[in-house]
């Protein structure tokens, strides 16, 4: 579905606003200024009143989340801005914290690790959110009920290397690295082959002792076409990334529930929520709608077939009648 060349402009006009905004030191962000209605959320405009902040990190995803939240926000009737796209994740982080945006989608793992200072996730993802809600009560963040997307690390194989080995579990792997010496050859992240929630880890949870000279430090990206191409056997991914699915890879299941949960959730400054509590249920459907398979589509949409992340989101809230277009 394209948008009529008045969303388009709106765009544009948002970007500079944007860039003006970034080179006078200014982070108030930009209007969203969508032509949406309610469809089966916003009924009767909740939010009419409200002037709403919402925010995101950079990285595809986010960006999507980001423009989701925002739309149902219009829909519903508020007036929102739109500060998605901060680099990093301590600064959409904060920005909720401080009062200077009013929501975005975050992460149960990332709260609970890296925002919260636990070294040691909890392995039930409805445990986990139960905590990081919790945990987050103190900081004047209020966290909605969590989605079922899981954005979290994986390991990844081609067709060919699938049918061959026929692993479907990281014990799988783990029993091949055992049985057959050399089989096992990895492409992974810098960052990832030093975590303790990485290769290092996930090498002691499955009993693996991979010999260096099998495992390959590289760039994201590379690394889902050397996994394509079977120049390694399989490659470190993002569950929720749209290339594997259109890279046709098969994602191996961490049995053992080694990784953290990292489950997307809407997060509200407290004093926003307390003022307008309907952002749950605005939110609650959508939110309930999101999982690896929605997620992989949408950002392979973005990262694959050059789309804008805005428009990916628009069009998908549409298609599921969660808005209408004005």
């Amino acid at each position: 579905m394209r948008r009529p060349a008045r969303h388009r402009g709106a765009l544009l006009a948002a970007a500079l606003l944007t860039a003006a905004a970034a080179g006078c030191g200014l982070t108030s962000g930009s209007p969203m200024v969508d032509d949406v209605e309610p469809g089966s959320i916003g009924r009767g405009k909740p939010l009419e009143g409200a002037k709403l902040t919402v925010t995101s990190k950079e990285f595809t995803e986010q960006l999507i989340l980001g423009a989701i939240m925002g739309i149902a926000f219009q829909a519903a009737g508020a007036e929102v801005v739109d500060r998605t796209g901060i680099q990093g994740s301590v600064g959409s982080r904060e920005a909720v914290v401080g009062g200077e945006a009013d929501a975005g989608f975050e992460y149960t793992g990332t709260a609970w690790i890296t925002y919260q200072g636990n070294s040691r996730p909890i392995p039930d993802p409805r445990e986990q959110w139960e905590a990081v809600r919790d945990a987050d009560e103190k900081n004047g963040v209020v966290w909605l009920e969590p989605s079922e997307l899981n954005n979290t690390y994986a390991l990844a194989m081609n067709q060919a290397n699938y049918e061959k080995y026929r692993t479907r579990t990281l014990s799988d792997v783990a029993a091949l690295a055992k049985s057959d010496p050399g089989a096992v050859t990895l492409c992974v992240e810098g960052e990832f082959a030093n975590r303790a929630d990485g290769l290092p880890g996930m090498e002691k949870a499955y009993g693996m002792d991979l010999p260096a000279r099998d495992v390959t430090q590289m760039d994201t990206g590379i690394i889902y076409t050397q996994a394509a191409k079977g120049a390694c056997a399989y490659g470190e991914v993002f569950t929720t990334d749209g290339r594997i699915k259109s890279m046709n890879l098969v994602v191996m299941e961490d049995d053992r529930k080694f990784f953290p949960n990292y489950n997307a959730a809407p997060t509200v400054n407290a004093d926003t929520f307390e003022e307008w509590p309907a952002i749950a249920d605005v939110l609650g459907p959508v939110t309930a709608k999101l999982d690896n398979d929605v997620a992989q589509t949408l950002n392979a949409k973005v990262d694959v077939d050059g789309e804008d992340p805005h428009e990916v989101a628009l069009d998908w809230m549409v298609a599921e009648g969660f808005v209408k277009e004005g």
